[in-house]
């Protein structure tokens, strides 16, 4: 059985562990699907997903990280960001085993807490070649509301695609 909970600072640490570790093995899909598509210098996936950043992300107050457990273990998590009073970003939702509806767990779970905390609007920026998390979000209600290419961090030119869940109008729960 699957369980959604907020993390603390420790498991945030447990996280940060856990994710650099997987992402050593370059040939595993969750590598090449969140990094090589991208061509994200490792460099810079290690300082994303170290352990400070991670910390000093919640540590501002702004940033939530939502935690899928399965036997006590991370089998995923999601990232939120607020933008203001009603608007968060879901910057992620990583998930280490696919298909078996831990995204749509976590999303459901996300939904439910901001709708409590009245925030109106959920935004994702996915990239535009990311065909199964294009899916996910449309599945789930999602309107696509923007189509544009970015200068990444690292360097390289980005087509993204930002959808826009509004919770006010949301009378259905995450598929």
């Amino acid at each position: 059985m699957i369980i959604i909970k907020k993390a603390d600072e420790e498991e945030i640490r447990i996280l940060s562990k856990k994710l650099l570790s997987l992402l050593e093995d370059k040939n595993s899909r969750l590598y090449q699907d969140n990094i090589t598509k991208f061509g994200i210098p490792d460099e810079y996936v290690k300082r994303a997903f170290s352990e400070n950043t991670l910390l000093k992300a919640t540590k501002t107050g702004k940033s939530t990280f939502y935690l899928a457990l399965e036997d006590k273990e991370i089998v995923g998590f999601a990232q939120i960001i607020q933008q203001d009073a009603k608007t968060i970003e879901l910057d992620r939702i990583i998930v280490f085993f696919p298909r078996k509806g831990i995204g749509t767990q976590l999303l459901k779970e996300i939904i439910q807490d901001q709708k409590q905390k009245g925030v109106n609007n959920i935004i994702v920026t996915t990239g535009k070649e990311e065909n199964h998390a294009r899916q996910f979000y449309e599945k789930n209600g999602f309107k696509q509301v923007d189509k544009r290419i970015i200068d990444t961090p690292w360097g390289n030119k980005l087509t993204i695609v930002i959808y826009k869940l509004n919770l006010e109008n949301q009378n259905h729960s995450p598929q």
